[in-house]
């Protein structure tokens, strides 16, 4: 799998939000915070001074960049690794997309709008959207999907677990979504987002494990 034009677009995008972020800052007056993190009902729970929370979603740019294009150069089961390309393309081009919603959101004061309590949480919600609709179209392989030990052993039992992952995160993202754009009480929001996180995050590994106990079972009584 070939990373570097993706590289290269993830670098370039990273150069513009510093750019940006030492724009904007010079916008505000000295010691002006802005946010930083937003729990999970889409509340402010930290700020940074301007210009490093700025460029914090650049750092993590950077990062998410290397990450990406070092995965494909260590994965043991390279004979299977373009198999998985698609779910490796998506999720970091979401990710990508999801950082620069996040400079834009820490940018709203200085922008001169405010945004909604549930917008990151959309946000996050797309980037879930994007991955439910690619899991199913990955195959096994130790760094890319749902890797537990008996979907990476097993091709079968890895499709029909990521078929039903898939199913899970675009639930979840639905609601993510819906949640982020809906009012409602912050308490509400965090449940709906912790609940769908859970549910999309622990059902597929304890089904990875229940079709290999059911696959071993009907296999001895054959």
């Amino acid at each position: 799998m070939k990373t570097g034009s993706l590289l290269l677009l993830n670098l370039l995008v990273a150069a513009l939000m510093a750019g940006f972020a030492f724009w904007a800052a010079g916008q505000v007056p000295a010691g002006t915070e802005l946010p930083t993190h937003w729990n999970a009902a889409g509340e402010v729970d930290a700020t940074m001074p301007a210009l490093q929370a700025l460029l914090l979603p650049a750092g993590l740019t950077i990062g998410i960049g290397v990450l990406f294009a070092i995965i494909p150069a260590i994965e043991p089961l390279q004979h299977r690794l373009e198999g998985s390309a698609p779910l490796l393309r998506a999720t970091w081009l979401g990710t990508l997309g999801l950082l620069v919603a996040l400079q834009v959101f820490i940018a709203a004061p200085v922008l001169g709008f405010e945004q909604g309590p549930g917008a990151i949480v959309a946000a996050v919600g797309i980037l879930f959207l994007i991955i439910g609709n690619m899991l199913p179209k990955s195959r096994p392989g130790f760094f890319v999907g749902i890797r537990t030990p008996w979907t990476i052993t097993n091709a079968d039992n890895w499709i029909a677990t990521h078929r039903l992952g898939g199913k899970l995160f675009l639930a979840a993202g639905a609601v993510m979504v819906l949640a982020g754009l809906i009012d409602m009480p912050g308490e509400l929001r965090m449940a709906l987002v912790l609940g769908s996180t859970m549910a999309a995050a622990f059902i597929p590994v304890a089904y990875s494990w229940f079709y290999w106990n059911r696959t071993r079972h009907e296999q001895g009584s054959n």
